[in-house]
């Protein structure tokens, strides 16, 4: 872009050389994207972006994403200029073990940063939850004269975010719901890892969302510093669209020879190109991670203004609370992740006296039960809503026109709806979910996983979990997938035996703060379990694993241990052995996540270690049971792919029936 003004360039060059020198020194990283966007980002950052470096969490700031992750030294040195508590020790540590300036960016863990970034195509569809986090939030508080949540997303994203399908489910969605503070700058540098973007990709990005019903501007590299800012002036005057700004931007801008190169992308510059590069900016120093106390100075104003903005956000809230006490009190609930008091009175309790009942539907049933009392609880489904049980009956449907709602159709877009509610789970002030058919949670496992890795209470729901599905067949019965979601660290499985397990899943998934859970729900009828005996379902499902069955005296031969719709199958096969004579304990085991959090004296009353014998029957690969059952056991499951016919048909051929645990149980005690 064109700069006129010395001062801006002194500036835009700093970004520059920061991050020229963070990736030098690091000798790994990415230069020519923080290069090339760094007049992008220091408008967006010094004359537009309402934040308060003293304060990252201040609740009305507007929201920065840098979706291209891998360009994480252009926010690095943002935040250490504008004074988040980065120091210049930080800036030289990029990439280095235990530093605060990861390879890419990492929520949580640097000041500053809204959301974990790099996988392509994440950031920008987190950021459409934000808006919608933002939007809802905007029309539930504010009132004449106090618009206590005002603030803009903003998003920087690379011809990689443009390219992954995500994006374009989320970019999407976010058009037809007309998010209006959604804004998007796209880094049209035409580079990718491989060479030039049209060795792949030549569409008309702008016409795309257009077609996504975006407001879109593009700005050539001829653009000045006021034209870009005109640009995002118009985007802000836009109350109807999210907007989309493409720039035309140069890859390693300033590089002599590697300038609009992919070797400019994903390694250094080299120090001798490095050092030509500063000379061809007119650079003062080529000493390493130089910051000119002018171009300093300028960007530290970022810490008064910050403080006066939230300062006087402060006044009007006083004054708001005063006004409208009982919406002040539940902001500060909403946004503190507090339930409202006695919400657990509305979770309903299933009695054996009713009729089996799906999981999937006793899901449904928790869901209306408590949604009433929890009014900030928002979600819905990837067009599945009827078979996964998740609509809200009384709460409506959100629209561009209504987001008084809370029901939210996602449309036929797991991986979009996966990144949008973790989007709405990071900007706070929302309990956001998600949910589709258990063997679709492979089109959203990167936003599952990121959910884990940024320990956000996301709630996701997985129904039809096996090969229960039935006449759908093999591409609809998940039987990999139970293994393939409890692989992924800090994501709590809960698969609930009967309908009082599922409200149990309910409440560990509403009251976790820093770890997602995962619900997979059967589609077909299971019995409601006799708890009179022992641990109520709720204890047993918050350990984990509980003992449902047990001999009347001593230790048992052989224990039995079912996930889902399974419990209730060892069950019948524990009556039968139990005819024969044999001890039989019976284990319900909702969650091996949960059930690793406790103490080993718990986990050895369930499982003692001198009892050999055991037995694990789940409709789902064998993978991973033998830490429960040891060497000396068993384990009943499918690993191989499901056939189409009816349900219990398919649990008959493939040996999930009484005589066959039966059967196994006998021959593993004859070992």
């Amino acid at each position: 872009m064109k700069i006129t003004d010395s001062l801006d360039e002194l500036c835009i060059n700093t970004i520059r050389t920061l991050a020229m020198d963070g990736v030098q020194k690091a000798n790994s990283g990415h230069p020519g994207a923080p290069m090339g966007l760094a007049d992008v980002a220091y408008v967006i950052w010094t004359k537009f972006l309402k934040h308060n470096p003293g304060n990252p969490d201040w609740h009305d700031r507007d929201r920065f994403v840098l979706s291209a992750g891998h360009a994480s030294m252009l926010l690095y040195s943002l935040l250490y200029l504008t004074g988040y508590g980065l120091t210049m020790e930080d800036l030289k540590q990029f990439r280095q073990w235990n530093s605060r300036t990861p390879g890419h960016p990492e929520h949580g863990l640097t000041p500053g940063v809204e959301t974990t970034t790099g996988p392509l195509g994440q950031g920008i569809s987190n950021a459409v939850g934000m808006a919608i986090a933002e939007k809802w939030l905007a029309q539930y508080f504010n009132r004449p004269g106090f618009n206590i949540v005002d603030h803009y997303t903003y998003v920087i994203a690379s011809d990689g975010d443009m390219m992954e399908g995500v994006s374009s489910e989320a970019s999407s969605l976010a058009g037809h719901l007309g998010l209006s503070k959604l804004i998007c700058f796209y880094d049209d540098n035409h580079i990718t890892i491989e060479g030039c973007t049209d060795l792949a990709f030549s569409e008309d990005v702008c016409k795309r969302y257009s077609a996504f019903r975006w407001h879109t501007q593009r700005l050539d590299d001829d653009a000045t510093l006021d034209e870009l800012a005109s640009a995002i002036i118009s985007a802000q005057n836009e109350k109807e669209r999210p907007s989309l700004i493409a720039i035309r931007t140069h890859i390693g801008c300033g590089s002599p020879n590697k300038q609009d190169s992919e070797k400019a992308h994903g390694e250094p510059l080299g120090e001798e190109e490095v050092r030509l590069t500063k000379k061809n900016l007119g650079w003062e120093s080529e000493e390493p991670f130089f910051v000119p106390e002018k171009a300093f100075n300028h960007f530290r104003k970022a810490v008064e203004k910050g403080c006066e903005l939230e300062g006087n956000w402060n006044d009007m809230f006083e004054k708001y609370a005063k006004e409208y006490p009982d919406l002040a009190k539940q902001w500060h609930q909403f946004m503190n992740r507090e339930l409202p008091e006695d919400w657990k009175k509305a979770i309903p309790v299933f009695t054996i006296d009713k009729k089996a009942i799906a999981t999937r539907n006793a899901s449904g049933t928790v869901l209306n039960a408590i949604a009433p009392l929890i009014p900030n609880l928002i979600g819905g489904s990837a067009d599945l809503a009827p078979s996964t049980k998740t609509y809200m009956e009384k709460f409506g449907s959100i629209s561009k026109d209504n987001f008084s709602a809370r029901n939210i159709h996602f449309g036929v877009r797991e991986h979009g709806m996966g990144a949008i509610v973790n989007g709405m789970a990071l900007h706070k002030g929302v309990i956001p979910y998600g949910s589709t058919f258990m063997v679709f949670s492979d089109y959203m496992r990167p936003s599952v996983r990121l959910s884990a890795i940024m320990e956000q209470p996301s709630i996701w729901i997985f129904t039809h979990d096996s090969i229960g599905v039935g006449e759908d067949g093999p591409t609809h019965q998940p039987v990999e997938h139970l293994a393939a979601l409890r692989a992924i660290p800090n994501l709590v499985v809960i698969r609930p035996a009967d309908a009082n397990e599922t409200a149990s899943a309910w409440r560990i998934a509403l009251e976790s703060k820093n770890r997602p859970v995962a619900m997979a729900l059967t589609r077909q009828n299971v019995p409601i379990l006799d708890q009179t005996q022992f641990p109520s379902a709720d204890e047993g499902v918050e350990k984990g694993a509980y003992i449902l069955s047990d001999p009347e005296d001593g230790l048992p031969d052989i224990i039995l241990i079912g996930t889902g719709s399974e419990v209730s199958l060892v069950l019948d096969a524990s009556k039968q052995l139990k005819e024969k004579g044999i001890k039989v304990r019976v284990v319900s085991m909702p969650s091996w996540e949960l059930f690793e959090d406790q103490d080993d004296d718990y986990k050895n009353k369930v499982f003692p270690p001198s009892v050999k014998a055991r037995l694990a029957v789940e409709a789902g690969v064998t993978q991973g049971w033998c830490r429960y059952v040891g060497s000396e056991g068993d384990v009943i499951g499918i690993d191989h792919y499901g056939a189409s016919a009816p349900g219990g048909t398919v649990f008959k051929q493939f040996g999930f029936t009484v005589e066959n645990v039966v059967d196994h149980a006998l021959a593993l005690l004859k070992k």
